[in-house]
């Protein structure tokens, strides 16, 4: 979950950047697919509980010689302060949005195909003719209930993605396999290729092993079929 939300933040971001009433359109759908993903569970206590996790893992590191204090004590700071943030949300994140009838109509309506309309929501409509600089002001106050959380997943993820260096690896005809100790609690696998690379990983994973089948489309109108040749790939099997 953390993941899809990480992913709705950046879109949200990069559609923020855009002045246009169509670069709002995408933000509040943003707004609304968050809200929905936040809805499924109660995700302020889960933030809580893997910080409070993470504080605990750090806080061992004080006496390592090869650890920068200096860095350490700077990280747990922060999850301090995210921790009080997280503590200071009252009630279920999206409250505002929940509470907006203006909003609240436009979210019913983009339950239709086309049903957000200028014609079949005029009001929106007028919201949208407005300057950019309201619009972003007000899509601000909207989504002011979620930054906790975006700064909470984004801290998480980070410390979980630099738990592990990258290894080179080699799949095999595009086919790699791994066993994983079940006593560590891994989080994360991590795959990387270069942004030009003609093939894509496809990962599935179970508490013992995981394995990785580099795929490339040949066809747009089939489906994508495996390498034949070795791939040459940087692994991460992260955890904190």
């Amino acid at each position: 979950m953390l993941l899809r939300l990480e992913h709705l933040f950046a879109q949200m971001d990069v559609w923020m950047n855009g002045g246009s009433a169509w670069h709002s359109r995408a933000v509040l759908n943003s707004l609304f697919e968050i809200q929905q993903v936040l809805g499924r569970s109660d995700i302020s206590k889960d933030l809580l509980k893997e910080i409070e996790r993470q504080a605990e893992n750090l806080a061992q590191l004080d006496d390592n010689p090869n650890v920068d204090n200096e860095m350490l004590n700077n990280v747990l700071d922060q999850l301090d302060v995210i921790t009080d943030r997280l503590h200071a949300i009252n009630g279920q994140p999206g409250q505002t949005i929940r509470d907006n009838e203006f909003l609240n109509t436009i979210q019913q309506r983009s339950t239709i195909a086309g049903g957000n309309s200028d014609f079949d929501l005029p009001a929106y409509h007028q919201w949208l003719l407005l300057p950019s600089e309201q619009r972003a002001s007000d899509i601000a106050e909207w989504s002011n209930d979620f930054l906790p959380i975006r700064d909470a997943i984004r801290m998480i993820l980070n410390l979980i993605r630099d738990g592990a260096p990258n290894q080179k690896q080699t799949a095999n005809n595009g086919f790699y396999q791994q066993s994983l100790d079940s006593n560590i609690p891994y989080q994360l696998i991590r795959v990387c290729l270069p942004s030009d690379h003609l093939y894509f990983a496809e990962i599935s994973a179970g508490k013992h092993r995981f394995t990785i089948r580099f795929m490339q489309t040949l066809d747009k109108a089939q489906r994508p079929v495996q390498a034949e040749q070795d791939i040459e790939f940087l692994l991460s099997c992260c955890q904190l």
